[in-house]
């Protein structure tokens, strides 16, 4: 049977399969609906941690209801924060972080996620990456102020030393309007 490309979202989940093991510490850098942060607890297990970052009150409330609906919550630590303050709240290696950028879905789309913060939290989050760890972003750069943090983060992931990290960039070229795309940092060293 034929499958089509995997879409942002899919891809970066099979990325985070194929990086997080049971046990391990996570980051979700932009709690929004949860979801994502749901898929890493699954992923962490019993005995691991993720640590969900939102700025908006509304988002952490949804995580918490879609953790306790799926008997997750004891899995996940919610922080009503911006994610460019990871390093106040964990010092420890991680093996992972995802950022889904944009707006919240079904939320204000004047609340948007910014370059200067956005690249604040991923240099921290790279700092916090143990050999072989992952940093991924889903960008979605369609609305006003997207495309700005899009190139920029793609200027800093550009500028990362070869020797150190292998970057990726996951990107459809062909579909109508701003598809999102997925960068993905990979931790050499």
């Amino acid at each position: 049977m034929q499958k089509d490309f995997l879409n942002a979202v899919e891809f970066s989940h099979l990325l985070l399969k194929e990086n997080v093991e049971a046990g391990d510490l996570v980051i979700d850098a932009t709690a929004g609906n949860g979801h994502d942060t749901k898929y890493l607890a699954e992923l962490v297990g019993a005995d691991g941690k993720v640590f969900a970052f939102d700025i908006q009150e509304k988002a952490i409330d949804q995580t918490r209801e879609l953790l306790k609906m799926n008997e997750l919550s004891a899995r996940a630590e919610l922080i009503l924060d911006s994610h460019a303050k990871i390093d106040q709240y964990l010092t420890q290696k991680i093996s992972a972080a995802i950022f889904n950028l944009g707006y919240l879905p079904g939320g204000n789309k004047e609340i948007i996620t910014r370059s200067e913060s956005t690249i604040s939290a991923l240099k921290k989050s790279i700092e916090l990456l143990k050999k072989n760890g992952i940093v991924i972003l889903v960008i979605y750069s369609g609305h006003s102020g997207g495309e700005e943090e899009k190139n920029e983060l793609l200027d800093f992931a550009s500028a990362l030393d070869y020797k150190k990290f292998n970057v990726l960039n996951y990107e459809f070229l062909n579909q109508p309007g701003t598809p999102p795309q997925v960068l993905a940092i990979k931790k050499r060293i």
